[in-house]
């Protein structure tokens, strides 16, 4: 395991003596919208996500396999942003130890013995050392599940909530952190001089709970919700084209490398960034060994070799604080991928060892920018 003294950190993160506490899973995530209406009718009748509970203001949403209240929590706002990325724990007891943990390290905790969402009990809300607003449960409201109920699925039924993906500035910062938070690294992506460009982290016994990104943050990059099979996928995408709203489509379908998960990539009304995802592998073994991928492996995003378009290196969401004002972002000082692999003096490759003009050469203006249509 790495620790916070990875080579490249700054700023190092000390480890506190608290115990941290015992996540489960991520489980769910609020966002703020700035047109509720707009948001229900994509999330709702566009991707079938099921209504838990909606005023006017918030609405509470869930897949169809899920028993807990809510994975999605919908809030009418002025600005559009993450408000918590959410984990259950193990027990009540761990969100003593969450407010010991964070306590620690100065940070800013707040806890609610009626939480902070309804379907929620006992809660805790942080902003963590890396600036994201985490929240931490246990008591939850449980609903009927779903998964028997194929009158009620559409195709492409959305079952689990995956993950998050978070853009941060100085990934070994952040993944020495997490690490110290109970979370151990499946891939990640690096060069041959050591930069980290991106990091999978997991819990739950699947390739991760949350990724780390490095980009201008903090800024929530996606969040992910998982299907049954790759034909959900191609079924999602026929819908989205019968009712004209292609054009949700940011990336994909495509196979990752990285996890080898199939994926699309879609924007919601406000922008924010959510991913359909189907086919991981299991993880849960503890000499679970770590899957490095090179930067210029072209194979990484997609393994069909796809170029991946500038806008998904460069645009996430805001995340806010506990008073729901947006956080600052920090520029990101080492090179992103988009750099290094997309801009003008960036190469890839399909097979380690080609020279960068050994790609085909309809494929060489791919991944160079200027060069899409």
């Amino acid at each position: 395991m790495r620790t916070a003294e990875t080579p490249g950190a700054t700023g190092r993160i000390p480890t506190p003596t608290s115990p941290p506490p015992d996540i489960l899973r991520c489980a769910s995530m609020e966002l703020v919208v700035t047109d509720l209406a707009a948001s229900r009718h994509f999330y709702v009748d566009v991707l079938g996500l099921v209504v838990t509970e909606e005023d006017t203001d918030t609405v509470h949403l869930r897949t169809f396999e899920e028993f807990i209240h809510h994975n999605l929590v919908l809030r009418q706002g002025p600005v559009a942003a993450a408000a918590a990325l959410s984990y259950r724990v193990r027990s009540p007891a761990d969100l003593d130890r969450a407010v010991a943990f964070y306590a620690e390290l100065g940070c800013r905790v707040e806890r609610r013995a009626e939480g902070f969402t309804s379907g929620v009990g006992d809660s805790v809300r942080v902003v963590d050392p890396l600036g994201f607003p985490q929240e931490f449960f246990h008591d939850v409201q449980h609903v009927e599940r779903l998964a028997w109920r194929y009158d009620l699925q559409p195709p492409g039924a959305l079952v689990r909530l995956d993950h998050f993906n978070q853009m941060t500035p100085d990934v070994p910062r952040a993944v020495a952190f997490m690490e110290g938070l109970g979370f151990r690294v499946t891939e990640d992506i690096r060069d041959a001089e050591g930069t980290t460009y991106a990091a999978w982290m997991r819990r739950k016994p699947t390739v991760h709970d949350t990724a780390m990104t490095g980009g201008d943050g903090p800024r929530m990059h996606h969040v992910a919700f998982a299907t049954h099979e790759k034909h959900s996928i191609i079924a999602i995408c026929d819908r989205l084209g019968a009712l004209r709203l292609s054009d949700r489509i940011e990336r994909g379908p495509g196979r990752h490398g990285v996890s080898n998960a199939f994926y699309l990539y879609l924007r919601d009304p406000d922008g924010h960034r959510v991913e359909i995802y189907t086919q991981d592998y299991y993880t849960g073994d503890p000499d679970n060994p770590v899957v490095t991928w090179d930067v210029h492996d072209n194979q990484r995003r997609d393994w069909w070799g796809n170029p991946v378009v500038p806008s998904w290196y460069t645009e996430a969401s805001l995340v806010l604080d506990l008073d729901g004002h947006p956080q600052p972002v920090v520029a990101r000082t080492e090179a992103g991928e988009l750099a290094v692999t997309v801009g003008a003096d960036g190469f890839s490759y399909t097979r380690a060892g080609d020279e960068p003009d050994e790609l085909p050469t309809w494929k060489q203006g791919e991944y160079k920018l200027g060069h899409q249509l």
